[in-house]
Parts: C-alpha cells; sequence; structure tokens
C-alpha cells in the first residue's frame, strides 16, 4: 500500500514539475506580449471576449474569459481607461452593464500577437483530432482537481498527514 502511494506521489511530483514549466513558459509569453501591445494576456482574453460577445454583461465576459468577476471589473475598468471598451448602463435595469469593444480596442485586437506562440498553434494543429481531444481533457481535469484542491477531503490513511 505504501509502495502505491509513492508511485502516486512521485507522479503527482511529476504533473507539479510539468505545471511549473507551462506557468514559466506562460509567463515569458506573457512578458513579450505585453512589450508589443502594453496589454497582459488576461486583457486581451477580455478583448477578445467582448468581441465575441458584443454588447456585452460583466457576468457573461467573467464566464467566458473564466476569471472572477471583481479581476474583470478590474481588467475591464483599465481597458475603459485606454479607450479599448465602452460601459453601458442598461436603461431596463440600471444594475447591469453592458460592455462593448470600441474602434480602437477592434484594432488593438487585430494588431495584437496570438496567445500562442506560432511554434505552440503549429505543433497542436498537427496532433491528430484524437491527441487534442485527450490534452484538452487532461487539462480540463488538472484544472478541476486544482480549483478543488481548497476542498477538504477525507484521504484516509493511504497519504501521509500534512506537516
Amino acid at each position: 500500500m505504501r509502495e502505491a502511494a509513492g508511485t502516486q506521489m512521485d507522479e503527482a511530483a511529476k504533473v507539479m514539475k510539468s505545471i511549473r514549466r507551462i506557468v514559466r513558459a506562460i509567463d515569458m509569453r506573457s512578458k513579450k506580449v505585453a512589450r508589443e501591445t502594453g496589454l497582459t494576456i488576461p486583457q486581451i482574453v477580455v478583448l477578445h471576449a467582448v468581441r465575441e460577445l458584443a454588447m456585452v454583461t460583466t457576468a457573461a465576459l467573467s464566464k467566458r474569459a473564466d476569471l472572477s468577476p471583481a479581476t474583470t471589473v478590474t481588467i475591464l475598468d483599465k481597458l475603459e481607461s485606454r479607450g479599448l471598451v465602452t460601459r453601458q448602463r442598461s436603461a431596463i435595469d440600471r444594475r447591469i452593464v453592458h460592455t462593448a469593444l470600441t474602434d480602437r480596442g477592434t484594432q488593438i485586437l487585430r494588431d495584437a500577437p496570438p496567445v500562442f506562440d506560432w511554434v505552440f498553434s503549429k505543433g497542436f494543429a498537427e496532433l491528430s483530432d484524437a491527441d487534442r481531444c485527450k490534452i484538452i481533457e487532461a487539462f480540463q481535469t488538472v484544472a478541476d482537481l486544482l480549483d478543488a484542491s481548497h476542498l477538504p477531503l477525507d484521504l484516509g490513511s493511504d497519504y501521509p498527514a500534512a506537516g
């Protein structure tokens, strides 16, 4: 039983190492994109979501960009101050705020580099449909596990106590 727990911990360590490599690569890409555009990747993701959804509520944007509502509002404040989006309260329900892309925001998106560089995009596109699906499923599973990591679990006696 201890051997299985040790193997699982080794496997978890390999996953964590891969996640660190991914985070590092994303951080490097984010810095490059920021130098070229003056925007962060989350800001670009929000701009893309505004373009795709047109006049959109903050809640819908937050869900589409997979960001918290508070983070989305902060990003929208910055984008609005730069003239890339406009926000307008609904005439029907003043609690609802709609966001739209400005002409300048549209131009910035047109000129912005892709979130992923061409090496990744090309390599990913060359994978088989089945391999791309496996990768997507694996990443979604890892993201779900990480999102749930704050929840208390009864791990039983197979895992050593923290501390």
